[in-house]
This record gives structure tokens, sequence and C-alpha cells, in this order.
């Protein structure tokens, strides 16, 4: 065989080909309204532009350290300490080619074949492959929808064994935008301090998209035993609307830090050095655009939920944090689809919605659970009504 024992298990992230997907009807003339997108549909503020041209004009176009141009890790290291209450030093972060590329070399990094994964369902789309890629076992942990779909501290010890290398947690999560209280936070910290090999990855991409004055707490902050356990990731992709610039960034143990950046040095090497300027600029320049876009985000999340829980088969609890709603449509799913069989329900399920309707959904499937389905709110208010007005009907004509 010619592809790779590693490669050849993995399947294309759902999210993206889902808005292939829709694409490629918009641009053959079909009128679809999408809500498959992971990214702000804002542009990138104009600081943030500008920033980014003036690096290119003034021919800052060569390479830059590995793990970042110096001036960008003080910057994180600066809004970890102010924002998080985190202290790094600089040489304590990396700038990577994205959050899911850090993401990446951080388990690269860090597994061995055999290590296990801990995982909470429903999860990010990309965990898995990840682990897979590594040779590590994922370990799934059910959050339970009865739960907010957040785990348990129950849930989590019983997963844990002596192969556990890695925890992760992503909080708001994507897809459900759940969000983690401190006491709960504090529980599972209670949990993860008894097992001393357990690393915990803490995804925070979606940490200044939260609703209804929820309080965010990093995990590394909890306590200071947490700082040498714990990794912190970030990127301007989601905040600052900068999803195709592709900077992200992770913080945590000094000898971790070393061995990702090695590894990038032989793999990307640096980040763009234009789009680190422009993230610099994101990071330490006007922040008026970040509420702004949260209030909106905010507006269309309440829109969502309203008209998601009107119509028939369908339930959506309203999310704590993030752009998305994980609405669970298995009564919905039994009306359209009801030979569906297995645990693909649901892809089945926005196929036809689709195909019919040319409404663009993500199945819950590609998240770890297969009755619910992921609506993004990331897009205007008139495509929310427009989108979910074409599916009540349809699933009433049901």
């Amino acid at each position: 065989m010619r592809i790779s024992k590693r490669t050849a298990g993995l399947t294309a992230s759902i999210t993206l080909a889902v808005s292939a997907k829709a694409k490629a009807m918009k641009a053959a003339g079909v009128d679809v309204v999408g809500f498959g997108a992971g990214e702000p549909d804002f542009d990138t503020p104009e600081n943030i532009k500008v920033a980014a041209v003036k690096a290119i004009n003034s021919g800052f176009t060569k390479y830059t350290p590995a793990t970042g141009m110096p001036e960008l890790k003080a910057a994180v290291a600066e809004k970890f300490k102010k924002q998080n209450g985190l202290t790094y030093d600089p040489a304590q972060v990396v700038i990577a080619c994205g959050g899911k590329h850090a993401l990446f070399g951080a388990m690269m990094a860090l597994l061995d074949t055999g290590d296990e994964v801990i995982i909470p369902t429903p999860y990010w789309v990309s965990y898995p492959d990840m682990a897979t890629v590594c040779e590590a076992r994922s370990v799934f942990v059910e959050g339970r929808e009865t739960n907010g779909f957040k785990i348990t501290p129950a849930d989590l010890k019983a997963a844990l064994t002596p192969r556990t290398k890695i925890v992760i947690l992503n909080y708001p999560s994507n897809p459900t935008g759940a969000a983690y209280t401190v006491a709960e936070l504090e529980a599972l910290a209670d949990v993860i301090v008894k097992h001393p090999r357990a690393i915990v990855f803490s995804d925070e991409i979606y940490e200044q998209l939260l609703y209804d004055d929820a309080e965010f707490k990093s995990f590394a902050a909890l306590r200071p035993e947490l700082m040498d356990r714990t990794l912190t990731f970030n990127a301007v992709s989601k905040t600052y609307s900068m999803t195709g610039w592709r900077i992200g960034y992770v913080a945590g143990p000094a000898d971790i830090m070393k061995a990702i950046g090695n590894l990038q040095s032989h793999s990307t090497s640096n980040p763009s050095s234009m789009c680190q300027k422009a993230a610099l600029e994101a990071i330490i320049g006007d922040q008026s655009s970040v509420e702004m876009m949260r209030q909106e985000f905010d507006k269309r999340r309440l829109r969502m939920v309203e008209l998601l829980n009107a119509m028939p088969g369908v339930t959506c609890m309203k999310p704590a944090g993030a752009f998305y709603c994980f609405p669970n449509v298995a009564g919905a799913i039994a009306k359209v689809c009801p030979d569906a069989e297995g645990n693909t329900r649901s892809a089945a399920f926005c196929d036809k919605i689709l195909e019919d309707i040319h409404v663009a959904i993500v199945p819950g499937c590609g998240f770890g659970n297969d009755d619910c389905v992921r609506l993004s709110f990331a897009t205007s208010m008139a495509n929310i009504e427009k989108g979910l007005a074409r599916l009540d009907e349809y699933l009433r004509s049901k």
C-alpha cells in the first residue's frame, strides 16, 4: 500500500467538507444558506490589515526564528499575564501556523505509541485524528446533554489510567458552546492532580466569546502546581476574525516548548513573517472590534436558539460561548431519514437537508454525538432568518 498506516485511516475534516460542498453548490448557482463555517463572517479589523501591509512594504518578508518573532512571543506572554493570570517567559511561548498546528505539534512532541489521550465528547473534529497520527489511543469521555455537554469529575476519574498522557479540555467548546464554571474546573483539577503523568491541553481559542456574564478562567491559573502540567493554546483566528492568517500559539513548560520548537524547525520553520506582524497588532492594538463582534454574535445566538426550539423534533440548549448551536435533532432525523441506521444518521440528515432545501449544517457524528448537528451563527442575521425558516417549513411538512 502506498499510503502509510498512520494516515490511511484519516478522513477529511467534516466541517471543511460541508463548507466545500456548500461553496461548490453556490458556485453552480444554487441559493445555499450555509451554517457550516467555523469562522467569523466579519472582515479582519483594518488596523491589523494595515500592519501586514506595512510589514510587506518595509521588507519584513524573510525568515523569523522558527518559534516566532521575539516581539510577538513577548506580547503573547504579556497577554497571558494580564488577561489570564499566567506568568510565562517568552521562551515558554511557541508561535505556530494556527491553533491547529500548535495542537498537532504538541501532540507530536509528547505522545508515544500506545499512550492515551482523553477527549471529552462532543469534541472538535481534529483531536482524535491528531492522536491517531501520533499512534496514540483516543479515550472518549461523554459530556452528557443532561449535564450541558460537560464531563464530570467522576467521568474523568473513571477514564484516567497509567497510560493517560494528555487530557484535552476545550472551553468554550466547539461544537457545543459549553463553558465550564470555575467551580467545575476546580473539581476536574482535583482529579487530574492525582495523576502526575497526565498533561492538560487547555484549548482556549474561544475565550473572548462568552455570553450572559459567564466567567472565564484558564485551567493553568487554577493552582500553582498545574502550571507545569498544562499547555495553554490560543490563536488570533476567532477573536480577531483572522482564520486565514494562520497564527496560533501555545505556552507551557520550557522543556515541552523546546521539543515543539525543534519539531517546528524541521516542518514548517517559522509562521508567515508578515502574518506575525499582523498578529502582534491584533494583540497589542485597538481591541474595540472584539467586543463589537461578541455583541453581534450574542444577538444571533439568542435568535438562533429561539428559532431552533420552535421546530418540531428539535431541542437546543443555549450555548454559553463560541459561535455554535448544537441542537438535538433525533426527532427530526426520525421524520426526515426514517431508514437511517448506525452512527451516521446525522450525516444522512444533513445530506438530505442540503439536497432538498439547500441549507448546510454539520452532522454531529463528526463530533462524537449522532443525535445532534452543529450550526454556526457566525453569519448574518438575515441568513439565520432565511435558512432556519426553510428548515422549519421543511420539518413541519414531514
